[in-house]
């Protein structure tokens, strides 16, 4: 018997459908237009230039001209232009750019400036010209200065000067800070001990009987070494925190104090000559020579 051939199949078509029905075309994918595609670039664009000028308006070290100069010192609406222009009129001084007198007066009204930071600033650009007796008086008077910030800085420009006046301004820039409740009340928030801190950063949360909430902050740069936990209730008076001084504080102190320390400032140097985590080999030897010189002047060696 013969074997009939199996009947080939049909070859699919590709606009038919599984049962023959014409298949319409996919639409073809459309790329973007060229409006879009502006839009897509300027955003990027935008992404990257945005924290670029915020960092180009805030850096310190952006040049200005005279006229900026002279602008800034006087915007009592944005401190930080204030300090800016400290700052830059700091370096002209210690290049020693004669134009920079021009500004002298500004640096004397600043002085009385109610922002702390503006102060800290000014305190430490008139200790770049020593030849002036009206920084010096006014250097002297910022020793009573609210902040222990400012009081340091003057203190610490003073030695340039050959003051030794605001020398117990300087030991106290060694001495960790000891913070305390305003008030009673219920830690609702706080850091960790061990955080790196700036000046005027943020250690608690403190909530009153009628629930109202405020603020403890620190009064230097530094680390928390320690401070109450949330749920802690504290009296009035109790401490909150306690902030070891920042390396470059400790350092600026060390070096004035080489200087114009004496026998009574011991104690707050030496803890500073130990082989300490927290103590660079630089603040270490800077210690070492500073009790050294210290001993050399009171004739204890």
């Amino acid at each position: 018997m013969s074997v009939q051939p199996e009947a080939s199949l049909p070859t699919p078509d590709p606009q038919l459908g599984l049962n023959g029905s014409v298949v319409a075309d996919a639409p073809a994918k459309r790329g973007m237009s060229r409006t879009q595609k502006i839009l897509f670039f300027a955003t990027g664009w935008l992404i990257v230039l945005m924290p670029f000028l915020f960092w180009w308006n805030t850096w310190f070290g952006r040049h200005l001209s005279d006229q900026q100069l002279s602008e800034y010192l006087r915007d009592d609406k944005k401190p930080r232009h204030i300090q800016h222009a400290l700052v830059q009129l700091g370096e002209r001084m210690s290049h020693g750019d004669a134009a920079a007198k021009q500004w002298y007066p500004d640096l004397l009204r600043l002085a009385g400036n109610p922002v702390e930071e503006v102060r800290n600033t000014d305190a430490w650009v008139m200790g770049q010209d020593t030849s002036s007796t009206g920084f010096h008086e006014t250097l002297l008077k910022m020793l009573a200065d609210s902040s222990p910030m400012v009081r340091g800085n003057a203190a610490l420009s003073l030695v340039r000067f050959g003051d030794a006046t605001g020398r117990p301004q300087i030991v106290a820039l060694l001495e960790p800070a000891q913070i305390t409740a305003a008030a009673s009340g219920r830690v609702v928030d706080s850091d960790r001990p061990g955080t790196a801190i700036r000046e005027g950063g943020l250690l608690a949360k403190l909530q009153d009987e009628h629930r109202q909430t405020s603020e403890i902050r620190s009064p230097i740069p530094g680390r928390i070494r320690s401070v109450a936990q949330t749920g802690a209730n504290l009296a009035a008076g109790t401490e909150v925190a306690v902030v070891d001084p920042a390396t470059e504080q400790v350092w600026e102190a060390l070096r004035a104090l080489y200087l114009v320390g004496q026998a009574d400032d011991l104690p707050a140097i030496r803890p500073y000559e130990r082989n300490l985590p927290d103590v660079s080999n630089d603040v270490r030897q800077q210690a070492v020579e500073t009790e050294k010189a210290i001993r050399t002047r009171a004739g204890t060696n």
